[in-house]
């Protein structure tokens, strides 16, 4: 029987070593709060970033839509070179190479043009608002997450405490068993029961420890950090009077649609499709514009001077050559130029009729995405609020055996201990209070998280 109780001793080392390698390694390290976890993963998650950087490029598109209501301006340049004949600067054909420069500066802006540009600055506002919402709903997704995962670790960790108390007290009961058939009054079969039995306790204390690593790195995930040296601070929770909130689906639903940023989203979409609309009956309208330009011009004509010759009117006498260089035609030519152009839309092979019956199919669509949205949400919150009822009382019922399941426990082993009950009947009520512990477990933080999201669709924070 030593020879048993050594090798026993080894068994049960080896399998504390197994369960405790892991958190032997976090105990020096920082553990995080639920707050923290929800924070960095708010602040740091890629998605969450990228959606950002959506909202920047909104934030642009608005500048370009102003833009359309400025005027234009632009500078011309060029240099050119002629050869054989052409016409000159005064009209009269010229046959020989020659070389010049044009300058312009030319402006314009749109008066008007069916309002398009009014409805394009109103579409660039309601997407800075859109990439608002977007970002509210992947935060608000984020965040539940995160909850969830946080509390599934604790939920490990409560398991991986019962199953360590097990393990306990299986040692106390193989110790005294060992005793026992030392000294004769117990079989060895007994014996041979309460090491299976520590074995099989061992073993889901193995298990429980992997499931707590598991949810670690589920959470070390989704908050996008190194799983090494990750833990997570224990969370107070209290369900001593454990009631569910709100009395009915009304307050929860009738605030989420007013409040919910899917369906501000969704009442946008249609805002915009409204706007495409009239963006596309713009092409029914006249355009009408203002312009205005500068331009002037010099010409050389190869191997002669830049001069002009000047005649007698009367006579037709050649009087002089009078130089004529960049600088002087530059001046000479310059000229100006403004006036209003107006376009009017006659007919377009039916393309303008086409786009608004696409725009507004369109609107009629995300109209019905909305009514879509309204019935997900409200078919979303009917079912969380009938899972929370659902498990408080699940919650409640698995409190009772529960507590039941240790009473007949603590009976069966005072039973036991006078000998008037078998290593068999002991554990078996054993078992029976391991399961309802672990269903107790399940149904407290079962209830924790459904309970959280009924807050999460009363807007309310899921940290608190």
């Amino acid at each position: 029987m030593k020879k048993n109780r050594n090798r026993l001793k080894r068994f049960k080392g080896i399998i504390l070593g197994l369960c405790f390698v892991g958190m032997s390694a976090f105990s020096q390290e920082k553990k995080w709060t639920l707050q923290e976890c929800v924070n960095y993963a708010l602040e740091n998650n890629i998605s969450i970033k990228r959606t950002q950087l959506d909202a920047i490029t909104a934030k642009e598109d608005v500048t370009i839509a102003k833009s359309n209501f400025l005027p234009t301006l632009r500078a011309s340049a060029s240099h050119n070179y002629n050869f054989g004949s052409f016409l000159g600067q005064n009209g009269s054909r010229i046959s020989r190479d020659s070389r010049g420069n044009s300058f312009g500066i030319n402006s314009g802006i749109t008066i008007f043009n069916g309002f398009q540009n009014t409805n394009l600055y109103r579409q660039a506002k309601l997407g800075i608002e859109t990439s608002k919402l977007q970002l509210d709903i992947l935060k608000n997704n984020v965040s539940l997450n995160v909850v969830n995962a946080y509390l599934n670790v604790l939920l490990n960790k409560e398991a991986l405490k019962l199953a360590e108390e097990q393990v306990g007290i299986s040692e106390v009961n193989l110790d005294q068993m060992t005793e026992s058939v030392d000294a004769g009054v117990r079989a060895k079969a007994d014996f041979l029961l309460a090491k299976s039995q520590l074995a099989s306790d061992g073993e889901r204390m193995v298990n429980a420890q992997n499931s707590v690593d598991l949810s670690l790195l589920g959470l070390s995930q989704l908050l996008q950090i190194s799983k090494d040296s990750f833990d997570i601070e224990s969370l107070l929770i209290d369900l001593s009077n454990a009631v569910l909130t709100y009395k009915s689906t009304n307050e929860i639903l009738s605030y989420a649609l007013t409040s919910r940023p899917e369906i501000k989203n969704a009442k946008l979409n249609v805002e915009n499709a409204e706007l495409n609309i009239n963006i596309a009956k713009s092409s029914y309208y006249p355009t009408l514009t203002l312009g205005g330009g500068i331009s002037t011009s010099y010409q050389h004509q190869q191997g002669e001077d830049d001069v002009i010759p000047i005649f007698d009117n009367t006579t037709g006498t050649l009087l002089e050559l009078r130089p004529n260089g960049f600088g002087k035609q530059l001046d000479n030519n310059l000229g100006y130029n403004f006036g209003l152009s107006l376009n009017i839309p006659i007919f377009s092979g039916f393309r303008n009729d086409a786009n608004v019956s696409k725009s507004k199919v369109n609107k009629e669509r995300l109209n019905l995405a909305l009514e879509q949205e309204k019935q997900t949400l409200a078919t979303n919150i009917e079912q969380a609020y009938a899972d929370a009822k659902a498990s408080l009382k699940q919650y409640e019922a698995s409190k009772i055996s529960m507590i039941a399941q240790e009473e007949t426990f603590k009976n069966e082993q005072e039973k036991y201990d006078l000998g008037i009950s078998t290593s068999f009947d002991l554990e078996q009520v054993k078992n029976r209070l391991i399961n309802a512990q672990s269903s107790f477990l399940n149904a407290k933080y079962n209830f924790v998280f459904k309970t959280k999201v009924l807050d999460f669709y009363m807007g309310k924070s899921l940290t608190d």
